[in-house]
């Protein structure tokens, strides 16, 4: 290997290898400072891995910031690739490979706003190259990945914030901290209500379109032809690329209620799912369902494919919270100023600006990792249940699933060579 390894060659063994200790890159000190932290007139340089719909809601915060250089932009689409980089302007050059631009020196934080079945590796290999991560949620497609994902931010000391922004917004925040301080009294149930996914028709197979590098769009996915229904949108009701609206809506509202019940750090042991799939068409994600999650406590989370929103019921009272919408009964509470003792939850404003804050402290975000791997595990047990059609038993601390061999093989799955998750 020699005394230095080549950075292109590390970052793409990094990527493909699913063997080895992996040595980290150096930290770019041209942000962050001698110490790994920004000084005040600094501006930190950063890339886009993914230019699709999403990219549209944190393009106007980057160029808007006055301490965010944008400097790349990655996506395997030609078409929208040139158009981020002509949004950007500027010196701002594009890549059709997330390795490619991982491979620079001058970048400290990347966003990865990818299809779901690429933020673990995508993350992963930035972690790798010395690079902070600001992550779109669902934060992976499989449980295995999740913690992974988890060790690979530990490992190399990286500033890692997931996507899931209702934590920022404070009409969540109180509705979590009235939870926690025990204004409704004891909270033994709640309700967690999205919509299920979409049915499709069948649409042939078409030629790949000019400017799309559909080969590294599955990436570790398995080979399909193209076709219209899974790209670009659409790829969310395919259990390949994602989980349906159990991991898309549900990575949001799960994540709120498991703040509620003060669960990041563990967890449901009992879930019962049930579900109806499509018949027909291409998508294969749950149209309608129903999730009992039970935790060690006794309290119950029930996940369904109606309702809105996020409802605590406690023996004496009641909180519905969505985004926007705050409803309290008693309806006092929905204002009301915590007292001197209680409990503070996590306070951002702002879940960019809460990112940007801690790339200069090295604090941890508030949707940390840690926070969003916990949540994402939920959801995906919840889908493990309702396609196997029976309960699960899961273990938090040892991150399990108990008494069902057949079960557990269904926390991980293989991806396509070469494409390999990293041990």
């Amino acid at each position: 290997m020699g005394d230095r390894l080549n950075r292109r060659g590390f970052i793409r063994k990094v990527a493909t290898a699913s063997a080895g200790i992996a040595i980290p890159y150096v930290v770019s000190t041209r942000a962050l400072g001698a110490e790994g932290k920004a000084g005040a007139n600094d501006r930190i340089s950063v890339g886009f891995i993914g230019c699709g719909g999403i990219s549209g809601f944190h393009f106007p915060w980057a160029l808007g910031s006055p301490e965010i250089d944008v400097v790349a932009v990655c996506d395997v689409d030609t078409e929208r690739r040139l158009a981020a980089k002509e949004r950007v302007g500027g010196g701002c050059v594009d890549y059709g490979d997330f390795r490619d631009l991982l491979d620079r020196d001058d970048i400290d934080a990347v966003f990865v706003l990818t299809p779901d079945h690429w933020h673990t590796l995508i993350s992963i290999a930035a972690c790798e190259a010395g690079k902070d991560v600001y992550c779109e949620k669902p934060l992976t497609l499989t449980v295995e990945e999740a913690w992974k994902l988890v060790a690979a931010v530990r490992r190399y000391g990286r500033v890692f914030q997931t996507g899931s922004q209702q934590r920022s917004s404070w009409e969540f925040r109180q509705a979590c901290e009235l939870v926690r301080n025990g204004y409704i009294g004891k909270v033994d149930v709640v309700r967690s209500g999205i919509g299920g996914s979409p049915t499709s028709g069948f649409e042939p197979d078409a030629p790949v379109p000019p400017g799309l590098d559909w080969n590294l769009w599955l990436g570790p996915a398995p080979y399909v032809p193209f076709n219209p229904l899974r790209h670009p949108y659409n790829f969310r009701w395919f259990f390949d690329y994602s989980g349906g609206q159990v991991t898309d809506w549900g990575a949001h509202h799960n994540d709120i209620a498991q703040w509620g019940l003060g669960m990041d750090g563990s967890g449901p042991v009992h879930i019962d799912g049930i579900a109806t799939f499509p018949t027909t068409g291409l998508y294969d994600t749950a149209t309608s369902f129903d999730v009992t999650y039970t935790y060690a406590t006794g309290q119950k989370l029930l996940f369904s494919s109606s309702g809105d929103g996020v409802v605590f019921e406690g023996s004496e009272g009641r909180i519905h919270v969505n985004r926007g919408v705050l409803e309290t009964d008693p309806p006092a509470l929905r204002d009301l100023e915590l007292a001197p003792g209680d409990l503070r939850l996590y306070n951002s404003p702002e879940h960019h600006e809460n990112w940007l804050a801690c790339l200069k402290s090295r604090e941890r975000p508030i949707c940390d990792v840690e926070v969003s791997a916990g949540s994402i595990v939920v959801c995906h047990l919840g889908n493990i249940s309702m396609r196997l059609g029976r309960p699960l038993k899961w273990d938090p601390k040892t991150r399990m699933i108990l008494d069902d061999d057949e079960a557990a093989r269904w926390l991980s799955r293989p991806y396509r060579a070469p494409w390999h998750l990293p041990v």
